[in-house]
């Protein structure tokens, strides 16, 4: 397939471009700067420079796809994560942005649409295992997954053509920010525990996201959740962090006390025990790594300790 990417210079796009190029798809990705253009040169796609927000300026970009995918996101780094002004670019990215690509790819004709979104978007489960048809909870930093999720919901009615929504877990792995921020945490004894230490966190390596972007193409349309097989405990996870890095934890927060920010860590501190299986049987998709434990000894062996 002909396939275009926007955010492929991002944390997932870094991942999901090799897997796409590998799976034998020729790849175009937008590109703002000299430097990201050549990163994606020398990865084998193909840099272009346009605006997500400028539907006139995509549409020719996208003519002659059979594809678009967005992974296009603006998640501030942990350090601004409650910045008020931080979280409205990230909705103005999720919103407009994706809004713009959907209207862009029904002119160009493209016939599918993959739109990332994550799993946080669910009501808190407990220890209950969550699937698609789990209930899903509106609260502020909700609300621009789910406008991406409708952009994608509308290519769909309105061009006939297949929209793919893939809700993915906690991103961790080489690539993402936050990520690394734990990982050098850990390495100086700090474990992070969001929430109820016997709740539960679905996360994804960031290998294993790139790999679902690849698959998705191949998927029928429709909403798939996209993580690992074997969610843990945040105790568990926060221990696996600390293994992988090395180090035994000798703080561990702020547990509970997380609650204390209100829904600007409610997408953190819920128990989300999320099941794959759906997306595993529409794509024929695996993770590589089952749980958090591989993956965060993987991560190691990449980030050093």
């Amino acid at each position: 397939m002909r396939v275009f990417v926007a955010g492929g210079t991002g944390a997932i796009g870094g991942h999901a471009i090799p897997a796409l190029l590998e799976a034998g798809h020729e790849v175009t990705a937008l590109a703002r700067t000299p430097d990201k253009a050549a990163a994606l040169k020398a990865q084998g796609a193909r840099p272009v420079k346009a605006s997500l927000f400028d539907r006139e300026a995509l549409t020719p970009v996208l003519a002659g796809h059979d594809a678009v995918v967005n992974l296009a996101t603006a998640i501030p780094s942990m350090d601004r994560f409650m910045n008020a002004e931080a979280l409205r670019t990230a909705y103005r990215v999720r919103s407009e942005g994706s809004a713009a690509l959907a209207d862009a790819a029904l002119a160009a004709g493209v016939g599918r649409m993959v739109q990332e979104s994550v799993s946080m978007v669910y009501h808190d489960q407990g220890a209950a295992w969550i699937d698609e048809g789990s209930p899903v909870d509106d609260y502020p930093m909700t609300r621009g997954n789910f406008a991406a999720e409708a952009s994608a919901r509308r290519f769909a009615r309105t061009g006939g053509g297949a929209g793919v929504v893939l809700r993915f877990g906690w991103f961790y792995g080489p690539g993402a920010a936050h990520s690394e921020q734990l990982f050098a945490m850990a390495r100086h004894h700090v474990g992070m525990v969001l929430g109820r230490p016997g709740g539960y966190v679905s996360s994804i390596h960031m290998a294993d996201a790139g790999s679902a972007v690849a698959a998705a193409l191949e998927a029928p349309a429709g909403t798939y959740n996209v993580v690992d097989d074997e969610p843990l405990t945040k105790r568990a996870y926060s221990f696996a962090l600390s293994q992988a890095a090395g180090a035994t934890a000798w703080v561990r927060g702020p547990g509970r006390a997380a609650y204390l920010f209100g829904d600007r860590l409610t997408s953190l501190t819920r128990s989300l025990r999320v099941a794959n299986g759906r997306f595993r049987a529409a794509a024929g998709w695996a993770p590589r790594h089952r749980s958090a434990r591989e993956g965060w000894l993987a991560t190691a062996r990449v980030l050093g300790r």
